[in-house]
């Protein structure tokens, strides 16, 4: 009998218990929907809101600010405000005092991550309006941004730890201590890449835009990015190349950025000689090259200087070694040079150079050493192929011919000589 009536009020309190934890958790559930309703409005509106504000202003920050989701980010704070309020409204705090706790627990955390997240929108938006003034490529912040926000997300995470475990934050950081070379382990490339980038940034080693060529990586192209721990290459065949920041301090690499702010591009090439082809002018020679319009004044000038040395010396000049004459490769280099003197498209304010490079098994090259005004590379290959075009079309003019190893056509027309001899 006594075991009866047990049994009865127990069942009757289980299921009172039961009741009560069904109605708590419905509440509960009603009132993360209403939250979640209350977000998606706010949400709404605020996104609506300010898209009409952000398309009237000329400014563009506050489109950088409105594309980097800081207003959007900011709704979350209401359900973090419907959430609290309403918990306290529905359970009292005498009558649910843990479950209170937990709430506040829940809804501080959210509020953490809330700012969080809003702190990381208002940073990526800092950059992003930083990228637009022209100091950016200079002095890039990139790297600094991104520092910020990885140390942004641990305070983030550690304030979390505090507040489920009802541990003091400065408590966490002192328990740390003792992991510190595990963390050091864990985050090196990106002290790695800190460092570098505070040496790259402070010693103007590179900047966004400038034209990188870094063989030992497979990179040769443009800067696109520069990031903590990588900078990123667009090459000439488009494709990406990433490489570790860290790298550009610890390997070599060649930055045209001097190129780009001198105005000009460089042309160095030449073109070898056949050394059996050169002779001294004669007076046919010479007759022939004062038809030539860029060399009449340079002969003038040249022929008065030999006659009046030749004159002064008394050399006999019946034998060609005697005296002083003029040669058909040192005419041709004096016509080239002014050749390209008259071309628009060479940069006359940088190194004007053609010279003769030591003679060698291959002939003797003759070597054009200037800069063209268009640093756009097809224009840059045009200006260079239109002067090396020209170069060799009138070489045959000064009586010169241009040195080609022998190919197959050649042997076949010596032994045909031959044979016929």
């Amino acid at each position: 009998m006594i075991n009866a009536v047990i049994n009865k009020y127990q069942t009757i309190f289980s299921d009172q218990l039961l009741a009560t934890d069904i109605s708590i958790i419905s509440m509960l559930l009603m009132l993360i929907l209403i939250s979640v309703i209350a977000n998606y409005i706010t949400k709404k509106i605020i996104t609506v809101f300010f898209k009409k504000i952000v398309d009237k202003t000329k400014s563009q920050w506050d489109n950088i600010f409105y594309h980097c989701h800081v207003f959007s980010r900011l709704s979350h704070l209401i359900p973090i405000l419907v959430f609290s309020v309403g918990s306290k409204m529905i359970f009292p705090a005498d009558t649910y005092p843990l479950l209170l706790e937990n709430i506040h627990k829940f809804t501080s955390l959210y509020l953490i991550f809330a700012f969080a997240f809003v702190i990381h929108s208002l940073l990526a938006a800092f950059d992003t309006i930083y990228r637009t003034f022209k100091m950016s490529k200079h002095r890039p912040i990139n790297s600094y941004i991104q520092v910020l926000k990885i140390i942004l997300w641990i305070f983030t995470v550690l304030a979390s730890i505090s507040l489920l475990l009802n541990k003091d934050l400065w408590a966490l950081f002192l328990g740390m201590s003792g992991m510190m070379a595990i963390i050091m382990l864990v985050f090196k490339d990106t002290l790695l890449g800190l460092v570098a980038g505070m040496q790259i940034t402070a010693n103007d080693m590179l900047r966004l835009d400038d034209w990188l060529e870094m063989p030992s990586r497979g990179a040769d192209g443009d800067v696109i990015d520069i990031t903590l721990n990588t900078v990123k290459v667009r090459n000439w065949d488009k494709t990406i190349t990433t490489i570790p920041t860290h790298a550009l301090i610890s390997e070599s690499f060649k930055n045209w950025r001097g190129m780009s702010e001198s105005g000009g591009r460089r042309i160095k090439r030449s073109i070898s000689i056949d050394m059996r082809s050169v002779k001294f002018c004669d007076q046919e020679m010479l007759q022939s090259f004062m038809k030539i319009d860029l060399l009449k004044d340079y002969l003038l000038k040249k022929q008065q200087e030999i006659d009046t040395y030749n004159k002064e010396t008394g050399n006999d000049l019946s034998n060609l070694v005697n005296g002083r004459r003029l040669t058909n490769i040192g005419t041709f280099r004096a016509y080239l040079s002014a050749y390209l003197r008259t071309n628009p498209k060479i940069h006359k304010q940088l190194t004007f150079m053609v010279r003769q490079l030591a003679p060698s098994s291959t002939g003797i090259p003759i070597e054009v050493y200037v800069f063209s005004n268009d640093q756009d590379w097809v224009n840059y290959e045009g200006i260079q192929a239109d002067i090396f075009d020209h170069v060799l079309a009138v070489i045959p003019e000064f009586g010169l011919r241009v040195f080609q190893d022998p190919i197959g056509s050649d042997f076949e027309n010596a032994f045909s000589r031959s044979a016929d001899n």
